[in-house]
């Protein structure tokens, strides 16, 4: 991975396809949101963390300083991956640059439908698009670094980033 972050759809893409994982069933799921659980306490960071294999919540924590308010992001951000396999920021992004408007361009609302950091496919290399990273509770950008942050240390766990 890039150590200098450029905040583009490009890069976006490029990281996205850097953070393949091996395979998804219910023990990496938890591995994930354990790895997540873990950088978020120790930075004392008030957020709510969801890991979701298809369409199933198999992990959640809701940190102190968190609230309920966390969980409607984390259902709207879920709903943008599930509809197009990309990083919640990335579509946020890629409207941006292309000057349009997101839910317009989609026929869907805000309030159904948040283009927010911090939702994150769960791709593998064998079947693909297979879950969802959820993090809500920092300013945006934060929510996503910090996902891509728990997954490229997840991978270096495993041995499967150079």
């Amino acid at each position: 991975m890039k150590s200098e972050f450029q905040l583009t759809a490009e890069a976006l893409l490029d990281q996205e396809s850097q953070l393949l994982i091996p395979s998804l069933d219910i023990s990496t799921a938890i591995e994930i949101g354990e790895t997540a659980k873990s950088l978020a306490i120790s930075r004392n960071l008030p957020i709510a963390i969801e890991v979701r294999l298809g369409t199933w919540v198999i992990y959640h924590i809701s940190l102190p300083g968190s609230s309920e308010e966390n969980q409607d992001w984390i259902n709207r951000k879920a709903r943008v991956v599930y509809l197009k396999h990309h990083p919640t920021l990335y579509e946020r992004v890629s409207a941006e640059e292309r000057g349009v408007d997101w839910h317009q361009e989609n026929n869907l609302l805000d309030e159904t439908h948040a283009i927010h950091g911090g939702g994150l496919p769960l791709i593998t290399k064998d079947k693909g698009f297979v879950g969802v990273l959820l993090i809500s509770g920092l300013p945006q950008v934060e929510d996503h670094l910090l996902g891509v942050e728990v997954l490229t240390e997840f991978l270096s766990r495993k041995g499967e980033l150079q």
